[in-house]
C-alpha cells in the first residue's frame, strides 16, 4: 500500500498563534502508486486551470469546484482512503507540562494510580482548570527553553501560580494530590528534568512530531487491517521536521517486536505493524499524491473549521465517511473518549474495593515519606 502525508496549520513551536490554533496531518492511501499513475490523471486538469500545481490554498472554493468531478473520478479510479489527523496546539503544551512534572517516576508525591492508570486523565483535566494562557506560555516556554537556570525559574513561577488555585478544585482528595505534587515540584525542580538539553531538542515535543506519531499508528493501523505492507510513505518535504520525522519512523520500525505498556487499564502501544519501509522526503511539486491530499486536508480542515466551502465539494467528504478515520489530540477528545470508558465501568465489588483500599493505603504510605520529606 501507498502512503503520501501533508500537514497544515504548522507555527513551529509558537503554539499561541490564533490565525492557527490547530495543527493537521493528513493522509491518503492507494493500493496504487500515485505519483506514477495519477500523473497522467492530474495533468490536463493543471492545463484546464492553467496552473503549474493543484495548490487547494490557491485554487480557492471556486476553481475547485470546475474540477470536483474529476477528483471523483480519481478517488473511484484509484480507490483512495483519506484520514485526518489534528493536533490542539495550546492543549499540547498542557499535556507536556502534565506529563513532565506529574509523571510518578520524576515526581514521587504522585499517587501510582493517578498517573499510570486512566485516572491519570481525570488529574489532566483538573490541572487544566488551573491554567490561564498567559500561565500556560510561560510554562511552554519554560519546557522549550535550552537554558535550564531560566526554565528551572519559570516553572517554578507556573508551579507557584497554579499552586494558589488548587482551593478552586472542589473534591478534597484532588486538591491533596495536586498541592502535594506542586508543592514537590517547586522544592525539587532539578528532578522534574523540565528543559531540553540543545534547540534540536525541542522538534521532539513539538506538535508537529506529536501528530506525526499518531499518523504512523494510523498507517500501522490500516497495514494491520488491510493485512498489507507499506510499499512506500510519501511525506511533504520540509526543512524543519522531516529528520525527526525520519528518526520516529525509524524508532518504530526498530522496536516493531517490543512490548509496549502504559499500566492497568491504559492503552498498549502496538508496533507490529509499523511500516519496514523508510519513509520518503518528497517535494509536493515532485508527487501527484502529495498534490492530492493537498486538496483533500483543505477541504476537510475548512469543513471542521466550519469555514465556507462550496456544496459542490461535499462529496470529497462524502466519499470517505465510511472510508476515512479521524482523531485528534486535545482535551476535549480526552474527556469524550475517557469519560464514556468511567460510565461504562462496572461496580466493584465488596472484594475489589478492600483489596483497592489496601493498595491505596500502601501507596499513600511510600508517597508521604516523599511529601513530608
Amino acid at each position: 500500500m501507498h502512503f503520501y502525508v501533508d500537514e497544515s496549520g504548522q507555527t513551529g513551536l509558537n503554539l499561541f498563534d490564533e490565525s492557527q490554533p490547530f495543527l493537521y496531518y493528513g493522509v491518503l492511501r492507494s493500493k496504487l502508486n500515485l505519483d506514477v499513475l495519477a500523473e497522467k490523471d492530474l495533468k490536463p486538469l493543471r492545463s484546464r486551470l492553467g496552473v503549474d500545481r493543484l495548490h487547494a490554498a490557491e485554487l480557492g472554493n471556486g476553481r475547485l469546484v470546475e474540477i470536483v468531478d474529476d477528483l471523483n473520478k480519481i478517488k473511484k479510479k484509484y480507490n483512495l482512503g483519506f484520514d485526518f489527523y489534528r493536533v490542539a496546539k495550546a492543549d499540547h503544551a498542557l499535556i507536556i507540562f502534565f506529563d513532565q512534572v506529574f509523571d510518578q517516576g520524576m515526581n514521587p508525591a504522585v499517587p501510582w494510580n493517578a498517573y499510570w492508570t486512566p485516572l491519570r486523565y481525570v488529574l489532566l483535566i483538573k490541572v487544566a482548570y488551573l491554567f490561564d494562557e498567559d500561565t500556560l506560555k510561560k510554562a511552554w516556554n519554560a519546557r522549550i527553553s535550552a537554558n535550564g537556570k531560566k526554565a528551572n525559574e519559570l516553572l517554578i513561577e507556573v508551579c507557584e501560580t497554579i499552586l494558589s488555585r488548587v482551593s478552586d478544585i472542589p473534591d478534597a482528595r484532588s486538591r491533596e494530590i495536586l498541592t502535594d505534587s506542586l508543592s514537590w515540584a517547586i522544592n525539587n525542580v532539578e528532578a522534574i528534568s523540565y528543559s531540553v538539553d540543545t534547540k534540536k531538542d525541542t522538534l521532539q515535543i513539538s506538535p508537529n512530531l506529536v501528530g506525526f506519531q499518531s499518523v504512523m499508528h494510523g498507517i500501522a493501523s490500516r497495514l494491520e487491517k488491510a493485512k498489507c505492507k507499506a510499499k512506500k510513505v510519501v511525506v511533504d518535504r520540509q526543512s524543519q521536521f522531516n529528520a525527526a520525522q525520519e528518526w520516529i519512523a525509524n524508532f518504530y520500525h526498530e522496536t516493531r517486536e517490543v512490548p509496549w505498556t502504559m499500566g492497568p487499564g491504559l492503552p498498549e502501544m502496538n508496533l507490529t505493524h509499523m511500516p519496514t519501509v523508510p519513509i520518503s522526503c518528497t517535494a509536493g511539486t515532485d508527487s501527484a499524491g502529495l498534490e492530492l491530499v493537498d486538496i483533500y486536508i483543505w477541504v476537510f480542515k475548512r469543513h471542521m473549521e466550519n469555514k465556507t466551502l462550496a456544496n459542490e465539494l461535499a462529496p470529497i467528504i462524502n466519499g470517505q465517511l465510511h472510508r476515512g478515520s479521524y482523531d485528534e489530540i486535545s482535551i476535549n477528545a480526552l474527556m469524550n473518549r475517557w469519560g464514556k470508558w468511567f460510565q461504562e465501568l462496572p461496580e466493584p465489588s465488596e472484594e475489589q474495593l478492600e483489596r483497592a483500599r489496601e493498595m491505596i493505603s500502601q501507596q499513600e504510605e511510600q508517597r508521604k515519606r516523599h511529601v513530608q520529606s
